[in-house]
């Protein structure tokens, strides 16, 4: 009754959820949650409690509802994260609520000393937290907590609370510290760093707990090969402990507050150790600004410098929940604080590992407790309930949960590394508790630092100090390279110095060579000599009778000297053009030097070449190259010249290249580009002329005449205000301009602006192109008139725009284009074609050659038909054919019965197509056998077997299946005359020894001797239509072969043999392979393949 009363006085004091919630036939036990309250803390009660709330009804109703039990919520909380308060509401609940089990505190300083109490009352606390962080500045180290270590706890490594033989009772849901050596340890066995230096910060709690876990558990690996401890709060020079930590590692970690992280790696940065030699880590187990700030940037001007640092920086941080089932927890624990506790999450903050933790050690108590029950244990009996939650594992809310058998959580923690494109950190890998292995996150990889393609080396290739023998030798080596480097250097700026000295040199003895300058006597003028296109053309056409290939170059009339288009002289025994200019001074001096130099070295296919001067005041002579042809506008204006495309591209395509060499070389620009200073050669090549020599071409005095005027329709609008001499000023842009003039001359062959001057004076045109009319005024151009291409080049060429204007080498590369089908060059175009006709010429060689060889191949296989293939070759060879003895053939006659009568009752083209017919029949059935046809006389039918070429005793069996061929072809055959006659064949065969000759040298033969043949001959005529008529040494030859059905005839007498014995050869039980021919009407057209139709061919 004593005990109803204090739980229904506990109700009543106490914010428990399940408060006046009581059913009957329960128990009722209070767990108390202790937490910071209204410290905006990722852990305080507001955030927390929630899932506690949430827990708490799940264990209720999964695990303690069948055994009766319920429990309730104590709830109280405090100010501060400090043990000043804490000990004293524990206490309370303790002997006022009579607690079983403790939720919280999650801060370290109020946890410490509350867990210690509940050891000593022997209830079980639960905590989400440990070994937090506290904020910077919270709480200064003190020797109290930081001295709390027992080398002979489970963990192996010092840490507060982890001597559990004084939190017997403790168990932590969120990490040890003490874990965290393994984690380092699978990252550095995964890239085999095996050298690693520690600087940690001992004016900070976490940071000198964290570091003194690693210190222990590094050391224990034997891979821990420097450590220092420095104070943050005080201003040391953080690049000394970088630089001592190079003298023995090249991977650091950093057990620092978050502000000292980015120094550190912006000294480091300064240093050059972010480029991919060292590489850093640091711990941040939870994100957010309370555990303090871990970013790069800082908002001020060393940002960028920090950013870049940064990518040299590994993170290790707890493994943050991201399943369905966790999201759905985190809206609910929204959802509940707003109502429950009228706080508002904000939608940016997420819900911490932290919330998680707390709502997994409920879970884990409930378990317990239910175990408790079944097994009839003590439900207050603390130590043994913990026992029950540790070393086990569950799948929690954060995940899979496992604790250990020292009651801290077997965290899985996540890998970060900075993204140089995002400027966030993201993860590359995890550390997983269960099998305390590093995994790297499949689609992700590290970016090192310096663009390398993997991590830092552990040592250096020259070792930590640079004390390697190896890598001295090397340097050594390198210092000789380098110093065959800088002696290199030294040479090509020496080698650079001389050959400018020498240049300069050249230059200079290039201005002062007067060679150039050439004396009046000299020179032999020709005044009386005309030079242009007329009598030019008229003298190739008197010379060498040419004509154009694609029209007529000049017309057969003769033409008569017109005008003189300038002075022609003769210098040095070559004609030359002379230019003459009036000047009463002239004074030689280094510009003047300078561009007679320039175009001295002007030498190119398409400009005429500088020959001299002679500077005589007041008449200057200039000598360059003679061009016979005369100028284009000489041409242009001679209408006995017949201009086809083919002549107006090569000439367009010459000024093209001209004008693109001067333009890339040191004269830059014409200035005076018109048809009258585009000179044709006697090759028919254009030649641009009248460049560069300013100083000696212009006038002294500019009188404003009909030719002035003329003159100014090539110069550009842009130009013509600023121009008094035509030429001066001139651009390269204006030059352009010049060359769609020439144009427009060419396509309409006529003058400049032919159109326009029908009705304008130049004047006038000239005013409107310099008045800049929009649309300009041009030269009227048709589209008839010339390819459209060419018309789209013409416009973009005298655009108003200079800027629009194309360069004469893009102008060149579209000329390419256009002239597709058309020769650069008229010369070229006849050699072309005259190499067209060589080619032609073989050509045609060849296919006689080709009809030769058929014709003598025909002529062979004609003689073959005649003669046997051997005999033939020796014959055309030259040879002597000699007469053969063969020891034994078979011979084959057949002739035809009644074939006289036969010949009286038909014509006698009825008479040869039928023995075409006939024989052509037998033709193509000898030819599967290996005989050879002697020869056929009338009606008569001759052939052999067992020569020219020898073949055993097969040459009967030959004979003897063609036999029966022909005769099986004779009962079919129908004489197409007389088809009801039947026709009627005798045949005799016989065997023996022959000779074979040639005989005659006309016409020769191929003739058999010997009684043989005559014995043949008596067997074919003392036969019977329809039969084979066979001697007896035949018959023996066919009884070789077993196959042959012989029929007795009995005793013939023969004409000089007297009476023999003979047989009749039936058939053949082999059966022949080789097939029947048919018979072949006459009407029938013969084969094609056989070159010679007259000549039957088996």
């Amino acid at each position: 009754m004593k005990s109803l009363l204090l739980i229904i006085i506990v109700g009543f004091q106490c914010r428990g959820i399940f408060a006046g919630q009581f059913q009957e036939g329960f128990r009722y036990y209070n767990v108390g949650v202790l937490m910071a309250s209204n410290l905006n803390y990722p852990f305080d009660l507001e955030r927390c409690g929630p899932a506690v709330d949430m827990a708490l009804e799940e264990v209720n109703e999964k695990f303690l509802a069948h055994h009766k039990i319920k429990l309730l919520k104590v709830q109280k909380s405090y100010p501060s994260c400090s043990g000043v308060l804490a000990p004293g509401l524990a206490a309370d609940m303790h002997f006022l609520s009579d607690v079983i089990a403790f939720i919280g505190p999650a801060c370290l300083f109020a946890l410490e000393p509350v867990a210690r109490l509940a050891a000593y009352w022997n209830t079980p606390i639960i905590t989400g937290m440990g070994d937090q962080p506290p904020t910077e500045g919270e709480l200064s180290v003190t020797s109290r907590i930081l001295g709390r270590y027992n080398p002979n706890n489970k963990s192996d490594s010092p840490g507060i609370l982890k001597d559990k033989s004084k939190y017997p009772t403790l168990t932590r849901m969120s990490y040890c510290q003490c874990r965290l050596k393994k984690v380092f340890a699978s990252i550095f066995k995964q890239f085999n760093w095996k050298h690693i230096a520690l600087i940690l910060d001992r004016s900070d709690l976490f940071s000198l707990t964290v570091g003194k876990n690693l210190e222990h558990g590094l050391k224990q690996e034997g891979i821990l090969s420097f450590v220092r401890e420095l104070d943050g709060n005080e201003n040391y020079s953080i690049g000394n402990y970088l630089r001592d930590a190079s003298m023995y590692a090249r991977v650091v970690i950093l057990s620092v507050r978050g502000s000292l992280v980015r120094k550190f790696m912006l000294a480091a940065h300064s240093l050059g150790m972010t480029k991919g030699d060292w590489t850093f880590l640091d711990v941040e187990i939870f994100q957010g600004s309370y555990w303090g700030d871990h970013d790069w940037k800082a908002d001020d001007e060393e940002d960028g410098a920090a950013r870049k640092a940064y990518e040299a920086l590994l993170r290790v941080s707890l493994l943050q929940p991201t399943s369905d089932k966790f999201q759905d927890f985190a809206d609910k624990v929204k959802e509940i604080s707003k109502r429950d506790y009228n706080y508002t999450i904000s939608d940016g903050e997420e819900v911490n590992f932290v919330i998680g933790a707390f709502y997994d050690g409920v879970y884990l108590l409930g378990m317990a407790l239910n175990e408790t029950v079944n097994d009839g244990g003590n439900i207050r009996d603390g130590v043994r309930i913990t026992a029950r939650m540790w070393d086990r594992h569950f799948l929690g809310i954060t995940g899979h949960v496992r604790i250990d058998d020292n009651g801290d959580r077997d965290a899985d923690y996540s890998i970060l590394d900075l993204d140089p494109i995002t400027g966030k950190f993201e993860v590359v890998g995890h550390y997983n508790g269960l099998d305390k292995h590093y995994t790297p996150l499949r689609g992700k990889r590290i970016h090192w630092p310096g663009g390398q393609e993997g991590p830092p080396a552990d040592i250096p290739r020259c070792g930590f100090l640079g004390d390697n023998p190896e890598c001295r030798d090397k340097e050594a080596y390198m210092v000789i390279i380098y110093g065959l480097f800088a002696f290199g250097l030294f040479l090509a700026f020496t080698s650079t110095l001389i050959c400018v000295t020498y240049k300069h040199m050249k230059t200079s003895a290039d201005l002062n060579n007067m060679s150039w300058r050439i004396r009046p006597e000299e020179v032999i003028l020709e005044p009386g000599r005309p030079f242009g296109s007329k009598l030019a053309v008229q003298k190739l056409a008197e010379t060498y009778g040419l004509t154009s290939c694609r029209g007529s170059i000049t017309s057969n009339t003769s033409l008569p000297s017109t005008k003189i288009y300038t002075t022609v002289g003769v210098y040095k025994g070559s004609r030359v053009a002379i230019k003459r200019i009036t000047k009463k001074k002239i004074d030689i001096n280094k510009k003047l030097l300078w561009e007679i130099k320039q175009v001295r070295d002007v030498t190119h296919e398409n400009t005429v070449r500088f020959l001299g001067a002679c500077i005589e005041c007041p008449t200057i002579l200039i000598l360059t190259e003679y061009c016979s042809r005369g100028s284009l506008r000489d041409v242009l204006e001679n209408e006995d010249i017949h201009l086809d495309w083919n002549f107006r591209m090569s000439l367009i395509y010459d000024i093209v290249k001209g004008m693109s060499y001067l333009h890339s070389c040191d004269i830059s620009f014409h200035g005076k580009l018109r048809s009258c200073n585009c000179l044709i050669d006697g090759r028919f090549v254009l030649k641009i002329s009248d460049f560069g020599l300013t100083s000696l071409s212009t006038p002294m005095d500019v009188i404003k005449d009909a030719s002035y005027y003329n003159k100014m329709l090539w110069v550009a609008p842009e130009l013509l205000p600023l121009t008094l001499v035509p030429g001066n000023p001139a651009t390269q842009k204006g030059d352009v301009y010049s060359f769609a003039i020439i144009l427009e001359e060419i396509i309409v062959r006529g003058g400049p602006y032919d159109a326009a001057r029908r009705y304008l004076e130049v004047e006038e045109i000239i005013a409107r192109v310099a008045s800049r009319e929009n649309p300009p005024f041009r030269p009227a151009v048709s589209q008839r008139d010339c390819p459209e291409e060419l018309l789209e080049l013409m416009e973009r060429c005298w655009n108003d725009n200079p800027e629009e204007r194309p360069t004469f080498d893009s102008i060149r590369g579209n000329l390419k284009s256009i002239m597709k089908g058309y020769c650069e060059n008229l010369m070229d175009d006849l050699l072309r074609r005259m190499e067209q006709y060589a080619n032609n010429l073989e050509v045609l060689v060849s296919e006689k050659t080709e009809e030769l060889s058929q014709e003598k191949r025909r002529s062979e296989e004609l003689l073959y038909q005649i003669l046997p293939r051997p005999v033939a070759q020796q014959l055309m060879l030259g040879e002597l054919v000699q007469p053969e003895q063969f020891e034994s053939v078979t011979i084959y006659f057949s002739d035809i019965v009644g074939f006289t009568a036969l010949c009286a009752n038909s014509t006698p083209m009825q008479v040869v197509d039928f023995l075409n017919d006939l024989y052509s029949t037998f033709d193509r059935i000898i030819g599967f056998y290996d005989v050879y046809k002697v020869e056929t006389i009338g009606d008569a039918y001759m052939v052999v077997s067992g020569l020219p070429e020898r073949n055993a005793n097969n040459h009967a069996r030959e004979i003897g299946l063609m036999a029966l061929a022909i005769l099986d072809a004779v009962r079919n055959f129908t004489i197409a005359h007389q088809p009801d006659r039947l026709l009627q064949l005798r045949a005799g065969i016989h065997s023996g020894s022959v000779c074979a000759g040639v005989v005659g040298q006309k016409m020769p033969h191929y003739c058999l001797f010997g009684d043989t043949v005559n014995t043949a001959s008596r067997m074919e005529s003392t036969g019977q239509p329809l039969k084979i008529h066979v001697s007896e040494a035949t018959k023996s030859l066919f009884d070789t072969f077993g196959t042959f059905n012989m029929e007795l005839r009995g005793e013939v007498e023969l004409k000089g043999k007297g009476f023999v014995t003979t047989y009749w050869l039936l058939g053949c039980s082999d059966t022949d392979p080789r097939p029947p021919t048919p018979r072949v009407s006459s009407n029938v057209e013969l084969d094609n393949s056989n070159p010679y139709p007259l000549v039957f061919m088996g």
